[in-house]
């Protein structure tokens, strides 16, 4: 599935966890953001959810059994498809305190110790659905941008050969094609 295809969607939020109470939990708390919540109780899981749809946000417990976060984390950050998602990780608070520093070297851009505030943690996803939609904004514009330079250059290319043409030029209607290129460019500036 292309960037193009799917960047209308709703992207949801891919929660990691091996734990049935963890996901449970997560629900709860995020339910309320009218997101869709994506369930995946392994690292596999989740590479397998990541490849079929685009996420917004990936909350990953550190410690699950076979693929654990950290593992999955680096192969998220491996793959074009999937670099950019932003992953906060959940740990217990009892973990080695290694285990911030090496989820930040993985790619992590936040990490929340368990039991988390239901507060907290609704806000900084909240922050990271805000900057996706602004990545959809801008995404967007771009390719609207990209398509006004295009009619752009066609114009240009259709008055070059006219200009270029053995035939004395049809000065108005040379005149009403650089109109309406200037209306394209003025569209494209937003005037």
């Amino acid at each position: 599935m292309s960037a193009a295809a799917t960047t209308d969607q709703s992207a949801g939020i891919l929660l990691v966890d091996d734990m049935e109470d963890n996901l449970i939990a997560l629900e709860a708390v995020l339910g309320s953001l009218n997101e869709p919540l994506v369930r995946a109780r392994s690292g596999e899981e989740a590479m397998k959810a990541l490849l079929r749809q685009r996420f917004a946000l990936v909350l990953l417990d550190v410690r699950m059994p076979g693929m654990d976060g950290f593992e999955t984390a680096a192969n998220i950050k491996r793959l074009d498809q999937t670099k950019d998602v932003p992953i906060i990780f959940l740990t217990g608070a009892e973990e080695d305190s290694g285990y911030a520093f090496r989820g930040y070297a993985t790619g992590a851009a936040d990490y929340l110790t368990k039991p988390f505030d239901p507060w907290v943690l609704r806000a900084k996803v909240t922050v990271f659905l805000d900057l996706h939609r602004k990545n959809q904004q801008l995404e967007r514009l771009l390719r609207r941008e990209q398509d006004s330079y295009g009619e752009v250059d066609a114009g240009l290319a259709a008055l070059e050969a006219q200009l270029a043409g053995d035939a004395p030029p049809d000065i108005p209607a040379l005149r009403a094609q650089v109109r309406e290129l200037r209306q394209l460019v003025n569209k494209g500036r937003g005037i």
